[in-house]
């Protein structure tokens, strides 16, 4: 098969491309990557040097396409079945990747650093910084939520913003509950009913119990 996906399955990440996959049923090699062994991770590296996944590689064409909102948007590009990921028009496009931007840059990213906060050794934790992370997660809420009023992120049709919204608002709800946002709790209950989203979260469910704020 062309197409081989490098990933694992409770990656964040790893879900908007896994769901944008989904999404367009398009058919991939799925390469689940372990970075704690040696040999899986040197091996990776072989193929994308950073060893972050996702990773898309394209034998038939050539190409590897690393950073999820990358894949998504190769997959639009190339695949008919994906084309309604991303839309043709440039200004509806562009919306799109500005609202895909602000859900990682603003949500996404600041949630990372609570989790990798929770992680570090006993002595090493930064409570301080947590809370400031929580901060972020809250501010990026205020300011995306104005902007979904509509079934889907960019209204009717399921984009690469929906692809980047469902890992972001599933995983940032435990360190900041939604509740106070209602429209983004609705929101994200309507992603997590998605037959590509359900998927995704089906195939990481044996995973969860490695996530680190899964007790709250």
């Amino acid at each position: 098969m062309a197409l081989t996906l490098y990933y694992h399955p409770l990656s964040s990440f790893c879900w908007k491309a896994l769901i944008a996959f989904y999404e367009a049923d398009v058919a991939f090699t799925p390469r689940v990557v372990n970075l704690g062994d040696p040999a899986d991770r040197a091996a990776f590296q072989a193929v994308w040097p950073l060893a972050k996944f996702p990773v898309l590689r394209d034998d038939a064409r050539g190409q590897t396409i690393p950073e999820s909102s990358l894949i998504v948007e190769y997959l639009a590009r190339t695949q008919a079945s994906g084309a309604s990921l991303l839309a043709s028009d440039p200004d509806a496009a562009m919306q799109t990747r500005l609202l895909d931007r602000l859900i990682d840059n603003y949500v996404h990213l600041p949630f990372q650093q609570i989790v990798s906060e929770r992680m570090r050794p006993d002595d090493k934790h930064d409570p301080f910084g947590a809370e400031q992370n929580r901060g972020k997660v809250a501010e990026g809420y205020d300011l995306i939520a104005p902007m979904i009023a509509r079934t889907w992120a960019m209204g009717e049709t399921f984009t690469l913003a929906d692809c980047a919204a469902l890992p972001a608002l599933f995983y940032a709800d435990y360190a900041v509950k939604l509740a106070a946002w209602p429209n983004l709790a609705a929101y994200l209950e309507r992603l997590k009913a998605r037959p590509s989203v359900a998927r995704v979260l089906a195939e990481a469910e044996p995973f969860f119990q490695y996530f680190p704020l899964k007790d709250g």
